[in-house]
């Protein structure tokens, strides 16, 4: 549910619902003012505790979403170095199918840059991954070629090798740009944050005291809120997972092949 909501869609939501509690919260306080001397303690003591549990969640929901994030940067670093490998090796291979392979692997990258400025889950992505399936295959057609045609040579047997490895550095990749916090635990954050603010702003309204501690509270849980919902946003919001590692592999594609062809004399 909020994954599919954009990020001026997540901050709008954020500051309805939070800033929408509070304000609730300080009118409810100020019908209550009379009653101050008896309500005084009770909402003291319920608002702090209740303000500790939801920092425990939000505590929670922070680290699984920044877990997420740090596994989806390493499964991008994986992907190109896995890539980076394979055009390394395919090098070695004989004609006609090093020039397939190395242009073929020189498209594979850049689907895979591309992969990571596409939606996880979306159309545009699915039909990306299609194809990057459709060239997976076809490389591995060619190398069952290349072993065919040279059973006892080392070269074939090493590309194969770390066309399997780049394969499956490619499926990792994919599952963890679509393994997301789950909805339950954002939506349990979201409420959390909004019934504390509640009581926080009326406790201060009933101690009639100013707004500034309410307005920073809110504004605090609102960025923590907003942060957490980014981390799980990999590819749209300011929190982005960065492709730098697959942008310098794919320049350094622009070069002339490091090796020769091995059956050119």
């Amino acid at each position: 549910m909020f994954f599919s909501l954009s990020s001026w869609q997540v901050i709008l939501l954020l500051v309805a619902v939070l800033g929408g509690a509070t304000l609730a919260g300080f009118l409810g306080g100020r019908y209550l003012r009379r009653h101050s001397e008896a309500l005084r303690e009770p909402f003291g003591v319920l608002q702090a505790a209740l303000l500790g549990v939801v920092g425990l969640v939000l505590a929670f929901g922070m680290s699984l979403a920044l877990g997420r994030y740090e596994d989806r940067r390493a499964a991008a670093v994986d992907e190109a170095n896995a890539i980076g490998t394979t055009y390394l090796r395919a090098q070695l291979l004989t004609e006609p199918v090093r020039s397939r392979s190395l242009a073929d692997l020189r498209r594979y990258t850049d689907l895979a840059l591309q992969i990571g400025h596409e939606v996880p889950g979306s159309r545009r992505m699915a039909s990306t991954s299609a194809l990057e399936d459709a060239l997976q295959r076809r490389l591995w057609r060619q190398a069952g070629k290349a072993v065919t045609g040279a059973p006892l040579a080392n070269a074939p047997r090493l590309y194969v090798e770390t066309l399997n490895e780049m394969i499956d550095a490619q499926a990792t990749r994919l599952a963890r740009l679509q393994n997301r916090v789950p909805d339950e635990v954002l939506a349990l954050e979201l409420i959390g944050a909004a019934v504390a603010l509640g009581l926080l702003a009326l406790h201060i309204s009933v101690l009639g005291r100013g707004s500034v501690a309410m307005t920073a509270a809110a504004g605090l849980l609102a960025l923590l809120l907003l942060v957490t919902f980014d981390l799980d946003r990999p590819t749209r919001g300011l929190i982005t997972v960065p492709d730098q590692t697959l942008q310098d592999l794919r320049a350094s594609m622009t070069l002339p092949p490091a090796a020769h062809d091995p059956g050119r004399r």
